[in-house]
């Protein structure tokens, strides 16, 4: 298995993976570290990545770029009127999506937003794939945080149609923290304050704030703000406006009616943009631009400037935003952090520097820590990679209510609740319980349709629940449902479930037990939103019969309100009023073990309802998600064209093969070739080839992959004779110089070894004669040590021995 993180971007998207102990950024098949984020269409496949960039300005029109920009729109939308002034294939409306008209395989083709992403994430896995030598499966991308519901929806399906499973659709500065927390050691520990850092992300074409606080193990994002309509591409316009103008005057063209003149003035302005943030001046040099023009111009960085001043002095708004809603204040950020390749421009850094009154850092790389986090979050997601425990607690930008029928039982009744407001955690769970008697709906919509993007319908959902019905005494179905926002961002009620209120004995506490449990109740319930009783016998009590609960975290029964006083008239009824004295409380807790005769103490019970899940309730949900009919019949296309493309592409190999063939035949034929054959087959080989090549360049333009191969093997039998004469005189040297190399080692090792027996000759005789000498002198040398040992009289004792003295009688 393998993880990786895509950063997937306006422009480029970048693509991560984890490996050997850490994340590394992969190339594509160019060796560039950035992939266009282009999908373009041909007379014979798509091209995908950096062959649609390659194919761009000769096909504008089947050439789809912004594609993140699009999902999840519709045509109308005022968003998507700004997008077509970058767009140069035509948008059109599909069954309520955005989508493209282009030109594909000579017919008119239209494709939706979500399609055209999938098409572009299969080049991605494809990618990814190539780099690894392994299957991907398991992905993590990155979004923008003003991403609604249906767009987050239009990206889950996508990736699902290119095959690919997403573990998180994560947001791009909540990406860019991860990345930077996770390897932080020196992080503040729970006790101690938090490290504030302000990450500021302007990319090509969005400009996201995140402040975001870090403690060891985890960060917390407290507040998010964005402009969505700044960015690189905002500053290129600024310079396409500046020097259309200035050319219409000074060379008499326009080039606003010329799609491939502005796209080639707008990638030089992209390129004098980069020149100008490191150089006080820069030029643009372009030929042939229109009617066979060539134009040049020069401008120095306070003329740029001057012309992007609106967009600078927007440039210090989602700072502000950002802060006001963390409740924070400049000087409380230890760090701003830049990322996203807009932060280099100098008078941008400049101004975001002076509003925080600090200096700008910029540890992270600019271009690639989005998708290093996005690695990182699919290695914490994934099974197959150990990482250090982080936690990552993202915040909840658009507030979200349920609003439902009233009931006929209820006529006052409120009938909407907001059930995650902005700033909430994100993931969360909440739990919403009904009184009902019949089965009813649920509609989730955005609570501020002012705050979303463009002209975002705030509709997010319909949700029936199935299977209510009264009771046997005609009275109150409780009904629970769970609605969780999840960890990409989407809204589902995932489950639904009906209580019943069961009576029960409890054991009852201690009295001061019973004290701090009821000091602790009162606590969690002035923590806690909506927590009341559920009891649907006093239901009239209260009018809101949708009740908020968060999850319960705890197994023990809370005892509350109508149910402790219920309690209370039942002790007193069953005791008379009276108290309970110590004799009676012996005789009435205690009880005689048969076994041992010892009395142990019954512990005090008392009677109480709880609710006890008996049941679950079918639910059936309409988003904004494709249904699986769709998705099949997506992916079943796209499996289509990929095979397709594959086809392509190996047809196209094998023609630069049989290009390659002819051309090296025709170099050789006359050189190394030239003794193996005689003139006959020379002629004959020339002639074939000669013949080859002019039908490659004509009729064979555009012919089958099989007719490729077959026009090879043509080829090769002609030219097989000659060329295995060659092979075998080559085999042949090769084998007599191999025979030649052998005979020279093996001539070498006798000599070597002659060498070595006559040295160990020399040596033994050597040895021999040393031996005889050394005989005489050791005989010589030897007598006279013989004859010292005769005469020594005395007997050798051991040293330290001593002889025992005989007495006058001869005893010792």
């Amino acid at each position: 298995m393998s993880v990786v993180g895509v950063d997937f971007g306006t422009q480029n998207t970048v693509i991560a993976v984890a490996r050997n102990r850490g994340v590394d950024v992969i190339t594509n098949e160019v060796s560039n570290r950035a992939t266009p984020s282009l999908v373009g269409f041909g007379p014979k496949s798509r091209y995908l990545g950096e062959t649609a960039k390659t194919q761009e300005i000769s096909n504008l029109k089947n050439t789809v770029s912004s594609l993140k920009r699009l999902v999840g729109r519709t045509l109308n939308d005022p968003d998507i009127q700004i997008e077509k002034t970058f767009v140069s294939a035509p948008l059109v409306d599909i069954k309520g999506q955005v989508g493209a008209e282009v030109s594909y395989l000579g017919n008119k083709e239209q494709f939706t937003a979500t399609q055209l992403v999938s098409m572009f994430l299969s080049r991605v896995k494809a990618t990814a794939s190539a780099e690894l030598k392994l299957p991907v499966s398991d992905i993590v991308i990155s979004v923008p945080p003003w991403f609604t519901d249906v767009q987050r929806r239009s990206i889950l399906d996508a990736a699902e149609v290119a095959g690919l499973k997403l573990l998180r659709l994560i947001n791009d500065t909540t990406a860019t923290a991860l990345g930077y927390g996770i390897t932080k050691l020196d992080l503040p520990t729970a006790e101690e304050k938090p490290r504030r850092v302000a990450f500021v992300d302007i990319g090509h074409s969005n400009y996201a704030c995140s402040v975001v606080e870090f403690r060891k193990g985890e960060l917390n994002v407290k507040s998010t703000s964005y402009d969505r309509h700044f960015g690189g591409r905002d500053f290129d316009k600024a310079l396409v406006d500046h020097f259309a103008k200035e050319f219409k005057e000074k060379y008499k063209i326009d080039i606003n009616t010329n799609p491939k003149a502005l796209v080639r003035v707008a990638t030089a302005a992209e390129k004098m943009k980069k020149i100008l943030s490191a150089n006080a001046q820069a030029p643009l040099s372009i030929e042939s631009l229109m009617n066979d023009v060539d134009v040049s111009s020069m401008m120095k960085r306070d003329e740029l400037e001057a012309l992007i001043q609106p967009l600078l002095d927007r440039a210090t708004v989602p700072l502000e935003q950002a802060l006001a809603e963390a409740k924070l204040k400049p000087e409380d950020i230890d760090s701003i952090e830049m990322v996203g390749g807009c932060t280099r421009v100098p008078a941008l850094k400049e101004r975001i520097s002076k509003f925080f009154g600090k200096q700008l850092s910029f540890t992270l790389n600019q271009d690639e820590a989005v998708a290093r986090g996005c690695a990182f979050s699919c290695a914490i997601l994934s099974p197959v990679f150990r990482v250090r425990d982080f936690s990552v607690h993202d915040i909840v930008n658009y507030p979200i209510e349920f609003s439902w029928e009233q009931s006929p039982d209820i006529p006052d009744e409120d009938t909407s609740l907001t059930v995650f407001n902005k700033g909430n955690i994100m993931p969360s769970t909440k739990i919403l319980t009904f009184y009902r008697k019949q089965p009813f709906d649920l509609e989730a919509n955005y609570a501020k349709p002012e705050m979303l993007p463009g002209k975002t319908i705030p509709w997010i959902g319909r949700f029936s629940v199935k299977g209510v019905k009264a009771d046997s005494q005609e009275d109150f179905m409780i009904c629970k449902l769970k609605a969780r926002l999840n960890l990409h961002g989407v809204l589902n009620v995932e489950s639904g479930y009906y209580v019943e209120d069961v009576e029960i004995e409890e054991p009852i506490p201690e009295e001061k037990e019973a004290e701090k449990k009821d000091a602790k109740e009162n606590k969690d319930g002035e923590k806690k939103d909506g927590d009341v009783s559920t009891n649907p016998c006093i239901s009239n009590l209260f009018p809101l019969t949708c009740v908020l609960e968060e999850p319960a975290t705890s197994a023990p029964h809370r005892l509350k309100g109508l149910f402790k006083d219920a309690y209370a008239d039942a002790k007193r009824s069953f005791l008379g009023n009276r108290p309970l004295t110590n004799a009676s409380k012996q005789a009435m807790d205690t009880t005689e073990d048969k076994a041992n005769g010892i009395a142990e103490p019954k512990p005090k019970t008392r009677k109480i309802k709880k609710q006890v899940r008996k049941g679950d309730l079918p639910l059936s949900a309409g988003t904004a998600s494709l249904d699986q009919a769709s998705k099949d019949a997506a992916a079943e296309k796209e499996s289509q064209m990929f095979m397709e493309d594959k086809l392509v592409a190996d047809t196209e190999d094998k023609k630069n093969e049989l290009e390659s063939y002819i051309y090296e035949l025709r170099g050789k034929i006359d050189d190394q070739y030239s003794e193996y054959a005689n003139e006959e087959e020379k002629t004959k080989l020339k002639e074939k080839l000669e013949q080859s090549e002019e039908w490659l360049y004509d009729e064979g333009d555009d012919a089958t992959r099989g007719v490729y191969v077959a026009k090879m093997d043509e080829i090769r039998f002609v030219a097989g004779p000659i060329v295995g004469r060659y092979q075998d005189k080559i085999e042949e040297d090769r084998q007599a110089a191999l025979k030649a190399e052998e005979e020279k080692l093996a001539k070498k090792r006798a000599e070597q070894e002659a060498k070595k027996k006559a040295e160990e000759e020399a040596k033994k005789a050597k040895e021999e004669k040393e031996g005889k000498k050394a005989a005489p002198d050791a005989s010589a040398a030897a007598a006279p040590a013989d004859a010292e040992m005769k005469d020594a009289g005395e007997e050798v004792k051991a040293d330290g021995v001593d002889e025992p003295m005989e007495d006058a009688s001869g005893k010792k």
